[in-house]
């Protein structure tokens, strides 16, 4: 009870977008809840057809005409994709209180523009016909273009994609912690993650175990990041088991890079500078640093020491996006920070190679989105729409232009590279189907549901899988075969978020609600100093060699 108890006590200090994010209220007593007698729906979307779905059936058992054949992340609880109308709605069976519960998180997370995927409903009060109840259902909205860390290593990807995952993870877990909130279940599995020019952007995707605070404690934070970093070993290294993770990787160097970078990036946002009174520049020279990791700072609080000799400088931070925002403002075009940061690059070098450095940025933009972009992304070939973001295509097509000019020795036109991405690098970004069942059948093969397993528990002999109205049962497949009817010692499957690093102030030693399946591996290798990423070309040189020989 102790994490309610301090919510009331700083509930005056979080974050006043916080404070109303929605009408859902979890009570601290489970044992005063009670179960709607009828479907109950809070949503946040006005989609008529979300009360069409049959929400009378485990969602084991939905239809296969309404379900959307996408990559699943490893879940403890039946996990579906659904189209409900134009979207694609993540539907997840937990209880009512978990269900209510994350759903308020999220949402409050929203309010706070934090990067996790978008609350649309919480459901209750969901029976069978036969009367019998069953689990409320969390919805969210499915995060386009994005994939769980399991699918990008079906891919054939550069053999440093677990370091970069790791950073976009160390990114998120900093930004999370700077908003005061306590994941207590981080790893690669919590996470769906986008491409973002060379790098990715990681998305939370289970909020569970989490709870919100004005502020986090020191222990708190570590509490996080050696969970985080025991997580990924283990998630790694069953990557390693099932031949999908580059031999060179070492799994305990990439989970120790987690917490190097994590603790670099804090610092950088976080630490006071001390100057000279005639160093005054160094204040500059802080906030660009600030600006280059892609945060924006709100303002500085500047004092000076006793003696006078010596000024203290402590940013604000307000919220990364620094270069994605300047993008939006100049183009309409909303992006990750990376890839902004390409575009940007990309129209700067437009603008000097067509003599317009005089000219208002907004209206040379105007240009470079008329006679560049548009021209480009319209090339995406149709079956590709759905698998690659506009922006991380032409980022992707300058890259291939650079490095064909290169080989060339002259300047390449661009409809060229185009035609010459899309036949060559395109292709990686499909999964077969055999990569999707697989991928599929993995991440429900560690489903703990409360309910009964449906998946013939109540088929008679010679019974097939079709309900009622002679439907196919959708999740009546080999994807549901690890579906499981368990719960923990207790009797209960919820997360469990009344853990001790609620105490504020206090170091924290217990264990995780939660224990990762791979936290208890016993052959950890060796530990080395973690392997850095290879530099990358740098974007500037190459935007200007393109537009220079244009």
């Amino acid at each position: 009870m102790t994490s309610v108890n301090i919510n009331r006590a700083t509930a005056s200090s979080l974050d006043p977008r916080a404070l109303k994010a929605t009408s859902i209220t979890t009570t601290a007593d489970p044992s005063s809840e009670r179960e709607p007698a009828a479907l109950h729906i809070t949503a946040t979307s006005s989609n008529p057809r979300m009360f069409t779905l049959p929400w009378e059936r485990p969602l084991a058992t939905w239809p296969r005409d309404l379900l959307a054949n996408l990559p699943r992340g490893i879940s403890r609880h039946v996990v579906r994709f659904v189209h409900v109308g134009d979207d694609v709605y993540a539907m997840k069976e937990i209880t009512q209180r978990v269900a209510e519960r994350e759903y308020e998180l999220l949402r409050k997370l929203q309010k706070l523009e934090l990067p996790t995927v978008n609350p649309i409903a919480v459901v209750t009060g969901r029976h069978t016909r036969e009367g019998e109840p069953l689990e409320a259902m969390l919805v969210t909205q499915h995060l386009k273009f994005s994939l769980p860390y399991r699918a990008l290593f079906a891919r054939n990807l550069r053999p440093d994609t677990a370091e970069r995952l790791i950073d976009a993870l160390a990114v998120l877990l900093v930004r999370l912690h700077l908003a005061g909130f306590y994941w207590g279940d981080v790893s690669l599995s919590n996470v769906l993650f986008l491409r973002d020019a060379d790098a990715f952007s990681a998305f939370l995707v289970d909020a569970e175990t989490g709870d919100l605070h004005a502020s986090l404690t020191d222990g708190q934070r570590e509490y996080d990041i050696d969970l985080a970093r025991t997580n990924i070993i283990g998630e790694l290294m069953d990557l390693d088991s099932g031949n999908l993770l580059a031999g060179e990787v070492d799994e305990v160097g990439v989970g120790n890079r987690l917490v190097d970078r994590y603790h670099s990036l804090w610092s950088a946002l976080t630490d006071v500078d001390s100057f000279d009174p005639d160093e005054m520049w160094k204040i500059e020279r802080r906030v660009n640093r600030l600006n280059d990791l892609g945060f924006d700072v709100d303002e500085l609080e500047m004092k000076t020491e006793e003696d006078g000799n010596r000024v203290l400088v402590r940013p604000r931070v307000v919220d990364a996006g620094y270069a994605s925002r300047k993008l939006l403002r100049l183009t309409g075009l909303d992006v990750q920070e990376n890839q902004a940061r390409r575009l940007l690059n990309d129209l700067d070098a437009y603008r000097a190679s067509t003599w317009r450095q005089g000219e208002d940025l907004e209206i040379v933009a105007t240009d470079w989105m008329r006679e560049v972009f548009e021209p480009t992304v319209r090339m995406i070939p149709p079956e590709y729409r759905s698998q690659i973001e506009p922006a991380q295509f032409f980022h992707e097509v300058l890259t291939h232009r650079w490095l064909m000019a290169e080989k060339a020795g002259h300047d390449v036109p661009m409809a060229e590279a185009v035609q010459s991405y899309i036949s060559e690098s395109l292709p990686e970004y499909r999964l077969d189907s055999e990569d999707m069942k697989t991928i599929n059948e993995e991440a429900d093969a560690g489903v703990v549901d409360d309910e009964m397993n449906w998946q013939g528990a109540h088929a008679q002999p010679g019974q097939t899988g079709k309900d009622a109205n002679g439907h196919e049962a959708g999740g009546q497949d080999a994807a549901d075969s690890g579906v499981t009817d368990q719960t923990d010692a207790g009797g209960q499957t919820g997360a469990n978020t009344q853990t001790d690093c609620d105490r504020a102030g206090e170091e924290v030693q217990s264990q995780p609600a939660f224990e990762d399946a791979n936290a208890g591996r016993s052959s950890l290798r060796s530990v080395y100093a973690p392997g850095s990423l290879d530099a990358a070309a740098d974007q500037d040189d190459q935007d200007d060699a393109v537009w220079a020989s244009s």
